[in-house]
């Protein structure tokens, strides 16, 4: 399941994923969400935090998370990404060679700066 998050600016779409996570959240909320923000926005900046109930992605869902990616590859601003799961960052780390922005991966006793970082104006 995700949630959407609010209290972020409006460039700054903020999730948190709980228990299993599919395509049907990505459709449902997360395409959604990121389509709106868009609409008013050149550039987009993403807070997606990893709850501590969260138990995997499907295939559906990882499938339609890169399709997103690659969809507005250049209007991606900043990513931050709260997680301790070490596969996770890993994988955020790989990503991040390859897209444009920042992308930041932060601990969750660091939310409170991520969520500072991810919502700070550009220089």
């Amino acid at each position: 399941m995700i949630e959407v998050l609010t209290d972020f600016p409006d460039e700054v779409a903020a999730f948190v994923c709980h228990g299993h996570v599919t395509k049907d959240d990505y459709e449902t909320v997360v395409i959604p969400d990121i389509e709106k923000r868009l609409l008013n926005h050149d550039k987009v900046r993403i807070y997606y935090e990893i709850g501590s109930d969260f138990g995997g992605f499907d295939p559906g869902a990882m499938w339609e998370d890169t399709k997103l990616g690659f969809s507005h590859f250049l209007r991606w601003e900043r990513f931050a990404v709260v997680t301790d799961i070490e596969w996770i960052k890993q994988t955020v780390k790989f990503v991040g060679f390859l897209m444009p922005g920042e992308l930041r991966t932060f601990t969750p006793t660091q939310a409170e700066e991520a969520r500072a970082w991810v919502s700070a104006e550009s220089a």
